[in-house]
């Protein structure tokens, strides 16, 4: 009886686990759908199969250059992060293994960062990156990306560390490790899985940025989430060819997230079970 249970049990979660996969995988299948039919067919509403054409591919890459925003996309998406790392790798390791009495509070007013309207800081960020000739560059889309994303980067990294022994590296100091020793040599390739995870999801989160990516750039370091903002025209929004730049924009960081997911759930659940 037991057994019976348990196997009902498991057949449930896994038909609630199918369930839920379907319904977030639906919009990126919409999407690709779309992508395949003509602009008359994609205002007629949702047809399962399209008459299949690629014809929206081969307008989105004449009329837009894809390289070169693909190319801004990797290079703002990776820059940014390892910017992030230099940076939460010390912080992280400072409020996890020698905390005050504020390091609560301190990670509570970087997390609450994140709940501010990225638009009520837009008019000074603006000024800024005019000021410093940074608008429409790589290096500050770079900073920008890294800044907004690290509050998320330390959490993350201050969990993992927390679940790191101190006795390791108090065992490290005393061997003689200095501080850039027990950072490099010891504490990072312990939290290898939680950091790649953390490095995994800042790529993500870069990768799909918009507000500030639109707002700051115009040609030169347009990534791709500029790229599929241009197919929206004064003449209306095309639809079947919109959806064919969507696809185009997400289907690296799809086929990253797909080769990746052992490690990005690795990471995610490092320190869960000791």
């Amino acid at each position: 009886m037991a057994r019976t249970v348990s196997t009902q049990r498991k057949i449930a979660f896994t038909a609630v686990a199918w369930i839920l996969a379907m319904v977030i995988f639906f919009p990126i299948l919409y999407t690709i759908i779309t992508s395949l039919k003509t602009e008359t067919e994609a205002i007629q509403g949702f047809r399962l199969i399209p008459s299949f054409t690629l014809e929206n591919y081969v307008t989105v890459q004449t009329q837009r250059d894809y390289f070169k925003p693909f190319m801004n996309s990797v290079i703002i998406s990776v820059g940014s992060t390892i910017l992030a790392l230099l940076v939460a790798i010390p912080s992280a390791w400072a409020m996890a293994f020698s905390p005050t009495k504020r390091t609560k509070d301190i990670l509570m007013w970087m997390l609450s960062t994140k709940m501010m309207p990225s638009v009520a800081v837009l008019v000074p960020i603006y000024l800024i990156f005019r000021d410093t000739s940074l608008l429409d560059t790589r290096i500050g889309l770079t900073i920008m990306l890294m800044l907004i994303n690290l509050p998320i980067v330390i959490w993350m990294l201050y969990t993992y560390f927390r679940e790191i022994p101190g006795e390791i590296l108090e065992a490290a100091r005393m061997d003689g490790a200095s501080l850039w020793g027990e950072i490099v040599y010891v504490l990072t390739p312990m939290a290898i899985p939680g950091i790649a995870s953390t490095m995994l999801l800042n790529i993500i989160l870069a990768w799909n940025e918009a507000f500030w990516t639109i707002r700051l750039t115009t040609t030169n370091a347009a990534p791709l989430t500029a790229f599929i903002a241009s197919f929206s025209s004064p003449q209306g929004l095309f639809w079947a060819k919109l959806s064919a730049a969507s696809t185009l924009a997400i289907a690296p960081i799809v086929i990253l997230g797909w080769f990746s997911q052992k490690q990005l759930v690795r990471g995610l659940t490092f320190g869960a079970v000791k």
